[in-house]
């Protein structure tokens, strides 16, 4: 997959091609229909496929000094991308100068002038340009005055998801649809900040029902202080970013290294029996043995197991560890290699 940063002269092949835009914090199921769109459109017209995120993301620009819990960093995503299909990424630098952009602006120095696109795929709630003021209505306008297509992906639901259109004229504008409804009434659909929510909860499960696929965080291991070591289960350390909201516990999660596959047990927390620290990762990888200090390893969350506690020793915790790990243990060999969205 082909990558463009910030102020890059995009390869000529990437110009005149689909794009879908958005954040894309999660690369979620509702995100993976915008990507399908595109996919589906590029290939019609017979060029290429892509995205155009923001690095860093509108809100974490707006708001420096605010902890955010972002879920895909930009290396995820772009993995992420290349999983889902995708030809190509623009990575644009979203600073001072691209946030004063008005809708028009934008519209016509980056989708005209730099990608000369054919296509745009945007979701219902798109909005861009300075002050938030461009809207799908202005983008398919805009479509209509240049010769580009907009394609607008209604809201997407565990429910219904949405069928492809049939037919392509090179420009097509699909309207937006009321979201799905479940049967109690509330609108349910997917979004970044339902799965959050979700993991702020240490509901993993459902998380990954809405990603479709396993949460995943990506870190340098780093030296702890060797009690688990001491008390008969290493583990590998990752400081998370500051802004992770995820519920402290223990964790059922599969481990990769060097794109070698384990199982584990990790909990995420203060560490209150000990130190009551900063929370902190800590992972005991079953079945691997060997020196992961400064090397990078990706953990995919499968299940929770239990709320973090404080325990009265060290003995009592590392009974407790016992526990944990023969739990993790049983709770993997019943996970599938892929998220059930049925269940």
């Amino acid at each position: 997959m082909l990558i463009v940063r910030g102020n890059e002269k995009p390869p000529r092949k990437v110009q005149a091609g689909v794009v879908a835009i958005g954040n894309f914090d999660g690369v979620h199921r509702g995100h993976q229909v915008l990507i399908d769109k595109a996919r589906e459109r590029a290939d019609k017209l017979g060029c290429l496929a892509g995205v155009i995120v923001f690095e860093p993301q509108p809100r974490e620009f707006f708001t420096p000094g605010k902890p955010h819990f972002r879920l895909t960093p930009l290396q995820e995503k772009l993995r992420l991308f290349q999983i889902y299909g995708l030809d190509f990424t623009i990575v644009l630098d979203f600073c001072q100068s691209l946030a004063s952009q008005t809708a028009d602006q934008f519209i016509s120095s980056i989708l005209i002038e730099r990608l000369a696109v054919r296509h745009v795929v945007v979701g219902y709630d798109f909005s861009f340009g300075k002050g938030r003021t461009g809207t799908v209505d202005t983008l398919s306008q805009a479509g209509l005055k240049h010769g580009f297509g907009v394609t607008v992906v209604p809201a997407q639901s565990p429910i219904k998801s949405m069928k492809p259109e049939a037919g392509d004229k090179g420009r097509q504008t699909v309207s937006v649809q009321n979201p799905n409804q479940n049967i109690s009434g509330k609108t349910e659909v997917f979004s970044s900040s339902s799965i959050r929510k979700n993991l702020n909860n240490g509901d993993v499960q459902s998380a990954a029902k809405s990603l479709g696929h396993w949460w995943r965080i990506t870190g340098t291991v780093i030296a702890g202080a060797k009690v688990g070591t001491d008390i008969g289960y290493p583990t590998a350390n990752i400081a998370l970013d500051p802004g992770t909201a995820l519920a402290h516990g223990i964790y059922a999660v599969r481990v990769w290294i060097d794109q070698n596959q384990y199982d584990g047990a990790a909990y995420f927390g203060t560490r209150p029996t000990l130190d009551n620290g900063p929370p902190i990762l800590e992972v005991t990888i079953f079945q691997f043995d060997g020196d992961l200090y400064g090397r990078e390893m990706s953990v995919d969350f499968i299940d929770f197991v239990r709320p973090d506690k404080q325990f009265s020793s060290m003995k009592e915790l590392k009974q407790q560890i016992q526990k944990d790990c023969h739990q993790v243990r049983d709770l993997l060999a019943a996970a599938g290699d892929k998220p059930n969205f049925d269940a």
